[in-house]
């Protein structure tokens, strides 16, 4: 009889009933318009974990659209739509309390996004009012408990294991092969999202900059300038290489921080993570911080007139020159 009822009590147990139960939540995001490809490689990291897998589109309009493009992807069990003209701007002060919500629920074992700007401010604040420790970056999956990610600059790979009740999670989307947009059935359905949250902000408007060139976090091929660059002037010698390759252009850190271009361009520990089939580092020296950033790329080409520089030591070719000789010569072969 003792022995019956400890094994009743063994099945009835918290952690029985959420290996049973365990299903996960891809932040979905988006512009309104259509879904950010960061999205698919999380949804890819999700179908590793095993269990359901669901999706959450918030929005201020036309959030019908996105569900629906994410609807083609398989393996996806339901789709979670909310959209209210207060979500504009997508401020995690208005999010935070949708997945809130959307946890209270439904009980997911897992909440996953794609690494991002949007990511990053939202999942933290949703891991606090969770009391859990958010994981961010991570690059692989183990287990429904373990994850990998680098930690130092990219210099060392930490495996952790959570024992969190939920883990909130955000993917690097260059550790993961973008879902498929095949074999998809998922059910769309409303969600009853909370529309009252902090007035401690308010969103007034953005200006974005407009360019036929590729995103510079999905491009196939990215040129990019650094501090040998010189001044912002000269980037429009990169500029016309990249119309040439189709490729998006990025920077340095340095060449940011010293106003050369806007601050979306960078690509490093702390602007963008990139891996791109072609990643052209013209002016740069390779600190680690942008290492980190670029050297997951198929194929790496350096110049720099350095020959000593760190970047070489990543680089699959290098040209020693002076770019301002270099590139235009390059662009005109090509």
């Amino acid at each position: 009889m003792f022995s019956l009822t400890n094994r009743i009590r063994q099945i009835s147990s918290p952690a029985s009933q959420l290996y049973r139960c365990q299903s996960t939540l891809v932040v979905a995001e988006h512009n309104n318009e259509k879904l950010n490809p960061v999205t698919l490689h999380a949804i890819t990291a999700a179908k590793q974990l095993g269990g359901d897998i669901n999706c959450m589109v918030v929005g201020s309009q036309n959030c019908a659209n996105v569900a629906k493009e994410i609807a083609e992807v398989g393996g996806i069990s339901k789709i979670l739509v909310a959209e209210n003209a207060v979500f504009e701007g997508f401020l995690p002060e208005k999010l935070a309390p949708v997945l809130l919500a959307s946890q209270d629920q439904f009980k997911f074992t897992h909440i996953l996004a794609g690494a991002s700007a949007f990511s990053r401010s939202l999942l933290p604040r949703v891991a606090a009012k969770l009391d859990v420790s958010p994981i961010s970056d991570i690059i692989g999956v183990k287990d429904a408990d373990t994850f990998v990610r680098t930690i130092y600059a990219g210099n060392a790979i930490m495996t952790l294991k959570s024992k969190d009740p939920v883990k909130i999670v955000t993917v690097r989307s260059t550790a993961f092969e973008a879902a498929g947009s095949s074999g998809g059935a998922a059910a769309i359905e409303d969600f009853a999202a909370p529309t009252e949250g902090p007035s401690v902000s308010q969103y007034v408007g953005q200006e974005l900059s407009k360019s036929d060139r590729p995103d510079l976090s999905s491009a196939k091929v990215v040129v990019s300038g650094g501090r040998g660059m010189k001044n912002g002037d000269n980037f429009k010698m990169l500029y016309d290489l990249a119309d040439k390759l189709g490729a998006a252009v990025g920077a340095s850190r340095a060449a940011v921080d010293a106003g050369m271009v806007p601050n979306d361009m960078q690509i490093g520990q702390t602007g963008k993570i990139i891996a791109p089939e072609l990643y052209i580092a013209v002016g740069i020296s390779g600190a680690i911080q942008h290492l980190a950033g670029m050297k997951d790329s198929k194929v790496i080409v350096a110049v720099n007139k350095d020959a000593e520089a760190p970047i070489f030591q990543v680089a699959d070719y290098g040209l020693v020159a002076d770019l301002f000789k270099a590139v235009p010569e390059i662009t005109e072969k090509i």
